[in-house]
């Protein structure tokens, strides 16, 4: 039986070489996990074994280096938890940690293999496959425009009678601010605030808080109410008082506050027909909320909310594996969210190479959900995970598996020795 036992040591650590030997040459696979031999003895109703056994190949799922690579649709699986969904062309899905993907010829994302990285629309439930966008992104119109102002309480007050508001007139108001807005065409229009502090009847003058905002869009005072245009007087007409209505009376209190229910109104406009196309009339809600009255310079935020049509230029992706799309106009549009999946047992999936796994009745079934939620990892965006080979262990355990292949040879040349001494008596 001895060179039974010693053929049974010879294949177990051939198959161990082999581990440590495919080890070595995917130490630079992106997503690969380090193979671990384990043995187990033999034995059949002997009080000696009879030998060795490979008992499973398993595998090290833990983390390999986060390195970035700066290619937009590489994404790391930055923790333990989760791997990669992907289908194949003929459907079947696979999990992988290789998160080298680029987007083919019919905008899916896909790996190397061509296999579809899977995940979620915005706000959908079903897995589906993740594409990156065709075309331009439609145009925003502005319907929001939140300015927060800061209004000079040593401005000198405007008399309407010397000065009634005239966009023509500096000395007929106090600072002029201009923002671009766009239209249901992505057409830009300027929208020009002039700020006036009035005079307030029988107040004092250091009591004076209150003042008058006009709206000039494209060139042409506004009636912000109607959204009809008010034609400057013909010449020799001038500007009279109360000629132009104010959009908006500001009123402030000694602490500089803004009253709330000053601090809104809705400018309508209705835009010009251009180049044979209209759009719709614009109606923006306009915000002063948080406005203030002190002693300093004028100082304005605003931030509207419309834009014009814009090219895709890039994929950017989030900590949560949000898919970002970002557009030469600045905008933004969520393209769906990569799901993550995870098992009960990780050993129990089968190795189907080119860097994927699929499951089986011993893995269990998949736990799916976005990167970041139950305890999935979270994604790097523009990074891989490195191999979590080892190389210097495992030139260590091939030195090991080395010296168990020459003991085991050993003992077959042993007991060939001790049958030919057998055979040579007499």
């Amino acid at each position: 039986m001895g060179f039974g036992q010693g053929l049974s040591g010879l294949n177990a650590a051939s198959q161990n070489l082999d581990v440590i030997g495919n080890n070595i040459a995917n130490s630079g696979t992106v997503g690969f996990k380090t193979g671990t031999a384990t043995f187990a003895d033999v034995y059949a109703s002997s009080r000696v074994g009879l030998g060795v056994q490979v008992a499973s190949i398993n595998q090290r799922f833990t983390t390999g280096i986060v390195s970035t690579s700066g290619n937009q649709f590489d994404m790391a699986i930055d923790g333990a938890k989760g791997l990669f969904v992907v289908t194949q062309p003929n459907g079947a899905t696979l999990y992988t940690r290789n998160g080298q993907f680029l987007a083919d010829k019919d905008h899916f994302i896909v790996n190397a293999q061509g296999q579809r990285l899977m995940g979620y629309a915005p706000g959908g439930t079903n897995l589906i496959p993740m594409t990156v966008p065709i075309g331009n992104i439609a145009p925003q119109a502005t319907d929001t425009i939140t300015n927060k102002v800061n209004v000079d309480s040593n401005a000198t007050v405007i008399d309407e009678t010397a000065h009634p508001f005239d966009p023509n007139d500096g000395q007929s108001f106090s600072k002029m601010t201009p923002l671009t807005v766009f239209d249901t065409l992505g057409n830009e229009h300027t929208v020009e605030q002039y700020y006036v502090k009035r005079a307030v009847t029988g107040a004092a003058p250091n009591e004076v808080n209150n003042w008058d905002v006009y709206i000039k869009v494209d060139g042409n005072v506004v009636n912000a109410g109607t959204g009809a245009i008010v034609p400057p007087p013909v010449p020799p007409a001038v500007v009279t008082p109360g000629f132009y209505t104010p959009a908006q009376k500001m009123e402030f209190d000694k602490e500089g506050r803004l009253d709330p229910a000053t601090a809104s109104y809705t400018l309508n406009y209705t835009v010009p027909v251009t180049g044979g196309a209209a759009a719709e009339p614009l109606a923006i809600n306009v915000s002063y909320a948080g406005s203030t009255q002190f002693g300093g310079s004028y100082s304005q935020d605003f931030v509207q909310n419309g834009y014009k049509t814009g090219e895709y230029a890039s994929m950017s992706i989030g900590s949560n594996g949000e898919l970002i799309a970002n557009y030469t106009n600045g905008a933004k549009q969520a393209m769906g969210t990569i799901a993550l999946a995870d098992f009960a047992n990780l050993q129990g999936l089968q190795p189907v190479g080119g860097n994927a796994w699929a499951e089986t009745a011993n893995s269990g079934q998949p736990i799916v959900g976005t990167p970041g939620s139950n305890g999935l990892a979270v994604i790097k965006g523009q990074a891989v995970e490195e191999s979590n080979v080892d190389m210097s262990q495992e030139l260590v355990n091939m030195i090991i598996a080395q010296r168990t292949y020459q003991a085991n040879a050993q003992t077959i040349k042993t007991q060939d020795q001790i049958l030919q001494t057998l055979i040579t008596m007499r």
